[in-house]
């Protein structure tokens, strides 16, 4: 299965959040896609706890130095 992935080093940073955001609530249940970005998304998965909890996955697929990608999927 391919997934959608999201390049948001090309989107400027106040676009980011809200297109992940929505990105993450049009996907079906079961279904994930994964953001590419030049540093670690830590805060956006703070985002998530606080504005979806329990309601993702987000799974690290490569961590750095020059790009980060993550697995967020809707449970």
């Amino acid at each position: 299965m391919v997934l959608k992935e999201l390049d948001v080093t090309k989107i400027a940073p106040r676009d980011r959040h809200p297109l992940i955001f929505r990105t993450f609530d049009e996907l079906e249940k079961g279904a994930a896609f994964v953001i590419s970005n030049d540093h670690d998304p830590k805060p956006l998965y703070y985002s998530f706890l606080h504005e979806r909890e329990g309601l993702f996955g987000w799974e690290y697929l490569e961590q750095g130095p020059e790009i980060w990608k993550v697995k967020i999927s809707k449970n």
